[in-house]
């Protein structure tokens, strides 16, 4: 098969921990051909979305990893999949993208995830599908109804819905020190909508990543444990990883969760858990691969590969 990789530049790729890298290695491992552009190099042209793109292979080496070969044009329809793996955040250029890819679907392409999909999910607002899964949440614009949230629940987390890695996420206790402020200032005096729910003490074990591929949900969960005095378990953010198996419960959510996705077009999945209460559905480029193969053992990248080559069957 003929495997084009959309993604940020290489140089920019965490060797040691990166799932694209882990998802490309295992793919050339199975005789697969890889290609590589990043999401400027996707274009219309001549009435076909096409990429401007390169032959790529894995080296072993830590340092020069990666081989590129010469420049070619490809339309995507003639690739056997498109892995959309461009990082978040999902901003007017992220959008476009997709809607090139929704294009290129409609020629013939097989774009993983779909993108008309990751259009239709956003990463923080489409856990109101299933409120009965979601802790106690406000969206909103308005101090106003946050400051009423804050009386009901007393001890809340405000974050931004287009925020990553954990990127303005504010807890308010009891006391309601600086709530106003906050708000103000994540919100853009009411320019921007925020997500509030209630604190989940339940972080302390870990905000957990379950990933869900091709329907099916990998039976081993990162758990991203807060350090110190935060309350963020991203990894980004200084959380430590921690991959543990599913509890009942949370094989329970995500069963439920996996072929529902799948069905939309949603390949690759990275559900977030806290204290069994779903907090976001990551589509757009879930990860922790490579942390849960190495202290479990069980191959994620493998699981990925075998569910992709399954569906394009």
């Amino acid at each position: 098969m003929n495997l084009l990789f959309i993604a940020d530049p290489l140089e920019s790729f965490k060797i040691h921990k990166d799932s694209t890298l882990a998802m490309m290695r295992v793919a050339q491992e199975a005789g697969h051909q890889l290609w590589f552009c990043e999401s400027r190099n996707v274009l219309w042209r001549d009435n076909l979305v096409s990429a401007d793109c390169q032959s790529l292979v894995i080296k072993p080496s830590s340092t020069s990893w990666f081989e590129l070969g010469g420049l070619e044009s490809s339309a995507l329809k003639d690739f056997s999949a498109v892995l959309m793996r461009t990082d978040p955040p999902f901003d007017i250029e992220y959008l476009n993208t997709t809607w090139l890819l929704s294009a290129a679907v409609r020629q013939g392409a097989r774009v993983f995830n779909n993108p008309s999909a990751i259009r239709d999910h956003s990463e923080k607002l489409s856990i109101t599908e299933f409120p009965e899964l979601i802790p106690p949440t406000l969206v909103t614009r308005e101090l106003s109804a946050i400051e009423a949230f804050h009386q009901e629940h007393q001890d809340i987390v405000i974050k931004p819905l287009d925020g990553m890695g954990g990127m303005g996420i504010f807890r308010v206790g009891p006391d309601g020190l600086n709530l106003a402020s906050i708000v103000e200032t994540l919100g853009e005096n009411g320019a921007r909508t925020l997500m509030t729910q209630r604190f989940l003490p339940e972080i302390k074990q870990g905000d957990k990543r379950v990933l869900l591929i091709g329907g099916e949900v990998v039976p081993f969960a990162l758990a991203r444990i807060p350090q110190g005095s935060e309350i963020r378990g991203n990894l980004a953010a200084g959380g430590k990883g921690v991959a543990m198996p599913l509890t009942d419960n949370e094989m329970k959510v995500a069963s439920r969760l996996a072929p529902l996705l799948n069905e939309r077009g949603l390949f690759l999945v990275g559900l977030d858990l806290i204290g069994g209460y779903v907090t976001e559905i990551n589509v757009t480029s879930p990860t922790c691969f490579v942390e849960i193969t190495e202290q479990t053992g069980f191959d994620v990248a493998r699981f990925w590969l075998t569910a992709l080559e399954k569906t394009l069957v």
